[in-house]
């Protein structure tokens, strides 16, 4: 059974930082999948805001350009999303996920209402202003 555990959630003022680790269970390598992290927000559907492909090319959604980070720890078999000057806006539970598909094809079916591939529980994060 593949398990993604997210960690790292919290309240936190605006301008503040987190930093979000996905461990992955023995056997679900996670360098030899892409790994994204969603973000569901009231109202909204799931975004995929940052996302890393096999050979560790990086996607991001624009709203957090330049402010949040995905890194791979591949001896840790950990992916994380470091996340800096935090808004309001980024408030929303955080999923690590993992696909084989494209990031941004997989990005647009997630939006739609399709969790493909494997999906973490979920992590909450409070951005207050």
């Amino acid at each position: 059974q593949v398990q993604l555990v997210e960690s790292g959630g919290g309240s936190v003022q605006s301008g503040g930082s987190l930093r979000l680790s996905c461990t992955a269970s023995a056997g679900f390598i996670v360098n030899t999948w892409s790994m994204s992290w969603f973000r569901l927000s009231p109202g909204k559907d799931h975004e995929g805001v940052a996302g890393m492909t096999i050979d560790g090319q990086t996607t991001y959604a624009d709203s957090v350009k330049g402010r949040f980070t995905i890194s791979r720890d591949n001896a840790k078999n950990t992916v994380y999303l470091q996340m800096n000057n935090l808004k309001p806006e980024d408030t929303g539970t955080y999923y690590c996920a993992a696909d084989r598909r494209p990031i941004l094809e997989w990005w647009l079916i997630a939006k739609r209402g399709t969790a493909s591939g494997w999906w973490g529980q979920g992590t909450q994060v409070t951005v207050s202003s």
